[in-house]
């Protein structure tokens, strides 16, 4: 294990509790507090350590110290958001003041906890935390999968799917774009099974989910 020191058995499946204090007393009460209700831990000295063993596929939240020879705990914060990493944060410091609670929460931390704190309270923390990023990543999954649907329709589908969602009838949208109504309703039933749509309102719901910005949601697929 490179940069810390890791308990429990890991998978992408069970969350990790990552925790980040330049004090060892802190990560060893910490982590002892963890293995007492079954939770996996890894602690580190530094960032840097945090960030060479860290696994993205594993869920899970970061305890992060406010005060660290590197740098600010929020400086860290605004590091990984920058890098593409979003796990939970919950902040701990024994020299906090509103500034920085405020500044931690607005850029998404999950708790910000000031030293002493109990230890109940830091286990609520860490257990909001690993739901959230559960939830994130469900998220994050079904949108995946939707581009995966979207990206299986041929152009002429996509035009027929962007306008069956404006609400047009068949008859509208054959006359819009020129061509037979049974054809229209031929392409609009392709629409439903490959983005797995029982209505037009389920249609319309998971197409809410489609970021227009983003190069896969205006492409097309070439077959057909």
């Amino acid at each position: 294990m490179r940069g810390g020191c890791a308990t429990g058995t890991m998978n992408t499946r069970n969350p990790v509790v990552y925790v980040i204090d330049d004090d060892a007393s802190v990560r060893g009460a910490i982590r002892n507090l963890l293995e007492s209700v079954a939770l996996a831990a890894e602690t580190y000295g530094s960032p840097q350590e945090f960030l060479n063993a860290f696994r993205p596929d594993s869920p899970g939240c970061l305890i992060l110290d406010i005060r660290l020879p590197e740098g600010s705990g929020l400086d860290f914060q605004t590091s990984l958001i920058n890098r593409g990493v979003h796990i939970p944060i919950i902040f701990i410091t024994g020299h906090g003041d509103v500034a920085m609670s405020v500044r931690a929460m607005k850029a998404g931390a999950v708790e910000f906890l000031t030293k002493p704190f109990r230890q109940q309270e830091l286990l609520d923390s860490i257990y909001h935390a690993i739901e959230r990023d559960r939830a994130d990543r469900e998220r994050q999954a079904e949108r995946a999968d939707i581009r995966n649907r979207y990206k299986s329709l041929t152009r002429r589908e996509v035009e027929v799917m962007g306008l069956v969602v404006a609400g047009m009838s068949n008859k509208q949208i054959a006359s819009k774009i020129g061509i037979q109504k049974a054809t229209v309703k031929f392409h609009r039933g392709k629409v439903m099974a490959k983005m797995r749509a029982d209505s037009v309102p389920d249609l319309v719901r998971i197409v809410e989910h489609l970021d227009p910005t983003r190069p896969e949601s205006r492409s097309y697929a070439t077959n057909g």
